[in-house]
């Protein structure tokens, strides 16, 4: 069983279960005596619906959860629900939250039998073999990389198993049917399409696990297994690939990926974009791959993971030494080519202060408008974890999560961390999600307003408006967590009453801090932000709106839009360092929205969101070798 954790329209692909599933089925006898089934739900769902949905036609004798900490706490009441109806059933955890933590598991969830530890595709399989031979739950000595309790209740951690080294023993669940990827009409079931094209990370950063991975030798799939998945999604016609790397880029075989991606889309249409963590590190393989993608069409967000500007928060974190933090060349390099790019910065960490913080945020906003600010989260098996106490790091644990929240630590005090979070709610709700990526530039350029200075303008604004739609942002704020946030977000890409509270948002605390000759360019720079915001019920929201299909994708076409400057080519000007003519010029453009935003808008997801932005037909990727162009 797999939760994702957003509440969308689409599911998230279940692609650890279907490693499970895949690896377990390889086996002859496991396959003959055994049916596995895989359930995934949207996050969000209820106890009771999931509960419903699992043991209605029946109860299984095992169940296996893929835990991470969003969905902890539900799935061990499922475990509790699972043992009243099947009192001899097996209860299996595994996954990043729960990997080495079997004492505190076995404590608050006695219902569960087994945690697996690290990878767990191998030992998985021979758990299942365990249970065919009729060993006891109490007696799986024999299996690596597993913890278990005794007949009398002491926990038993096996030892640790090694990694796989030939990924490819593990079998593709995209190439055995393993993953269910179409739904009852035929179509791709799934937000995005996800893959690993390697497994582990060089780095061991403080404040991540990445699966027990860090500070190992990276292992990677073939390109010939690669190149048959990305078949697979182009002939479904999947837009957007995800692979679950910590670091591509950073091997020579990913540059083949791309290639093998870019011959697909030339051979199906599809796949159109790549979203992934890149290599901290942007080495001359870095720049080959990007100017592949460039060249060949293949959109991607590329991310500059500096998480902090801060030179004591990054030796806390064991980054110090990156050279990922020599950043200003390869923003400018990215600008000159005309490429997305965004950063990310983790607010919390020990070391950091409101002050290095908020200086690191508008060094940065300098280059690149969208930033990615996470709240430092103390996740198990990290280093941070293990030195709470030499960092003096206080935490409370999440209402709707298992995740530990840090409070305040030796250079940040509860209270400044508390005042913070408003700043940070703007922060990830209006920057990171691109709803003013064009006003960020100009706002800056023209008007002399630091990315910070209108973000606690816009939190000043919210918090004394007197607006119902205001109030409902407030309490989505207050909530500190995931679900407000994701509220927040929806709510500004798809209720009407969004548009107009940030209308008269601007025109009551950003137009009096304009220079007046400058005044009418920016607000037509705001009001095209406004315009371009993905289409979420184009039945209601555009009435005027069709339906086209370019380059074999469909997109909403909102026809003639006028502008009285020009503003795509005034931001892409001041994008480039370049001083462009900002006379008024009336004139039209054909904004293109790109179809199915509905899972998008409805998550935190941000790098798949600004593939659902109106955008003038020049700028939608296609590949010249098809049409002409």
């Amino acid at each position: 069983m797999q939760q994702g954790v957003w509440d969308m329209p689409l599911e998230s692909m279940p692609l650890a279960s279907g490693y499970l599933k895949s690896t377990a089925m390889a086996d002859s006898r496991i396959e003959r005596a055994m049916d596995i089934q895989i359930q995934n739900f949207r996050g969000g769902t209820t106890n009771t619906f999931i509960a419903n949905s699992m043991f209605t036609t029946g109860v299984p004798d095992i169940i296996a959860f893929s835990v991470l900490g969003w969905n902890y706490e539900k799935f061990g009441a499922l475990a509790e629900t699972f043992k009243q109806l099947n009192p001899d059933g097996w209860v299996v955890f595994g996954g990043n939250h729960v990997s080495n933590q079997a004492a505190r598991v076995f404590r608050m969830y006695p219902e569960v039998d087994v945690v697996i530890n690290g990878e767990g595709e191998l030992t998985f399989r021979e758990f299942l073999l365990a249970y065919l031979d009729g060993t006891s739950k109490h007696d799986l000595g024999a299996i690596a990389g597993l913890s278990y309790q005794s007949a009398d209740g002491q926990v038993i951690t096996n030892e640790d198993r090694a990694r796989i080294e030939d990924l490819d023993t593990i079998p593709s669940p995209v190439l055995t049917g393993a993953l269910d990827l179409v739904d009852a009409d035929g179509e791709f079931r799934y937000d995005v399409a996800l893959m690993e094209t390697n497994r582990g990370c060089p780095y061991k950063c403080s404040f991540c696990y990445w699966g027990g991975a860090t500070g190992q030798k990276v292992r990677a799939f073939s390109i010939e297994r690669l190149r048959e998945e990305l078949e697979v999604f182009g002939k479904h016609e999947v837009h957007t690939v995800v692979a679950c790397d910590a670091n591509f880029g950073l091997l020579p075989g990913d540059y083949d990926f791309i290639e093998a991606m870019v011959e697909t889309r030339d051979r199906f249409g599809f796949p159109r974009a790549l979203e992934t963590s890149w290599a901290k590190n942007k080495s001359k393989n870095f720049y080959r791959i990007v100017r592949r993608m460039k060249e060949a069409g293949m959109k991607s967000s590329f991310t500059l993971a500096l998480q902090s500007l801060s030179d004591n928060a990054l030796e806390g974190m064991r980054r110090r030494n990156m050279k990922v933090n020599d950043w200003e060349d390869l923003t400018t390099w990215l600008a000159e080519e005309g490429l997305d790019c965004y950063a990310e910065l983790i607010w919390g960490a020990p070391g950091e202060t409101v002050e290095s913080f908020m200086a690191g945020y508008d060094r940065l906003a300098e280059r690149m408008s969208r930033i990615a600010v996470y709240p430092m989260l103390l996740l198990p098996n990290t280093d941070y974890m293990e030195k709470k106490e030499l960092f003096g790091i206080k935490t409370v644990r999440g209402d709707t999560d298992d995740f530990e929240y840090i409070l305040e630590h030796n250079t940040m005090s509860f209270a400044e961390n508390q005042e913070f979070q408003r700043f940070l709610f703007w922060a990830r709700v209006v920057a990171e999600n691109a709803i003013l990526r064009h006003s960020w530039v100009a706002l800056r350029g023209l008007a002399g307003l630091s990315q910070s200075q209108v973000l606690l303008n816009l939190e000043a604004w919210i918090a004394a408006a007197q607006d119902p739609a205001a109030e409902q942002l407030r309490q989505w704020q207050a909530e500190l967590g995931t679900n407000g946030l994701g509220e927040a977000i929806k709510f500004l890409f798809t209720e009407p009453d969004a548009e107009r509270l940030l209308n008269r948002w601007w025109t009551e605390s950003i137009h009096p801090l304009l220079p007046a000759d400058l005044a009418p360019l920016l607000a037509e720079v705001f009001r095209y932000d406004l315009l371009t915001r993905p289409v979420y019920r184009p039945e209601g929201d555009l009435p005027e709106d069709e339906v086209i299909t370019e380059f074999k994708e469909s997109y909403y076409l909102l026809r003639d839009v006028p502008l009285s400057y020009d503003v795509p080519r005034i931001v892409s000007g001041l994008r480039a360092g370049q001083d462009p003519d900002l006379s008024a010029t009336d004139c039209t453009v054909d904004l293109y929205y790109r179809k199915g935003a509905e899972s998008a808008v409805t998550s935190t997801n941000h790098e798949i969101v600004v593939h659902y932005m109106g955008t003038p037909r020049d700028e939608i990727v296609h590949n010249p070798s098809r049409d002409g162009c």
